[in-house]
């Protein structure tokens, strides 16, 4: 059974210093949802706190009974490091990870169905080419082929089409719609407005502090996207994260 994900009052942030302020809201189960908002406005960091990489400096994530194992996390491909010598085959069956435990041997038809999601993503014939010889929008399809063998109710992707050509963005998001239809949870940090109209129902616009949360029509209006730019300006990275009244 699918669960909704949970924010109450949640503050985030590193040393004590919050990226995201004070949000409380429901992504529902089955939903597809884009984060938007200026640079640093705390987009990341609140899928890091989803994922469990962060502890909340305030409030609460609930996941209801879905487990950290359950959920799929896509970072942004500057945090990954090419350079590792790795197979794109290799590199994939990485998805199994959860279901084979940390001896679990890789049997005939686990590595089948790698290479099944590789061709599911238009890399059938890449398996044993280095990590480190593939293009930006290549390494990006692995990592979808990677997430295909995860197999969660709850993706989440930081900035999935940055720097990707057309191609395969639009490969791409042919695959986050199929997810969408077999009702996973999807949760897309992105900053091409075109994409999130035409493709995520709902929206989550925050600027440290939310600015606005719901049908994506009602959230990218002309007077959000100002006030979030405003209040990204305003803010002050050095202060501590404060402490709102319950009464």
């Amino acid at each position: 059974m699918m669960e909704s994900i949970t924010l109450d009052d949640l503050t985030l942030g590193y040393y004590g210093h919050p990226a995201v302020h004070h949000l409380s809201g429901v992504f529902e189960a089955g939903s597809m949802t884009a984060v938007v908002g200026p640079n640093g406005s705390g987009k990341s960091t609140l899928l890091k706190g989803i994922t469990g990489i962060l502890r909340p400096l305030g409030g609460h994530i609930e996941r209801g009974s879905l487990r950290i194992s359950q959920i799929a996390y896509l970072p942004q491909q500057a945090e990954i490091d090419r350079s590792f010598p790795i197979t794109v085959l290799d590199l994939v069956a990485l998805g199994l990870w959860h279901r084979l435990g940390m001896f679990g041997g890789m049997k005939k038809e686990l590595w089948e169905q790698a290479g099944q999601a590789l061709a599911s993503v238009g890399l059938e014939g890449f398996e044993q080419r280095a990590i480190g010889e593939l293009s930006a929008g290549q390494f990006q399809r692995v990592l979808f082929a990677r997430l295909l063998l995860q197999d969660c109710p709850l993706i989440l992707l930081d900035e999935p089409f940055t720097a990707i050509d057309t191609r395969t963005t639009a490969d791409l998001l042919d695959v986050v719609q199929r997810w969408h239809a077999e009702n996973r949870t999807i949760i897309a940090v992105l900053h091409n407005f075109d994409q999130v109209r035409s493709y995520f129902p709902k929206t989550l616009m925050i600027a440290r502090e939310p600015i606005g949360w719901g049908n994506t029509t009602d959230i990218l209006t002309p007077e959000n996207l100002q006030l979030a730019r405003q209040m990204s300006e305003a803010w002050d990275e050095s202060a501590a994260a404060c402490r709102r009244s319950q009464g």
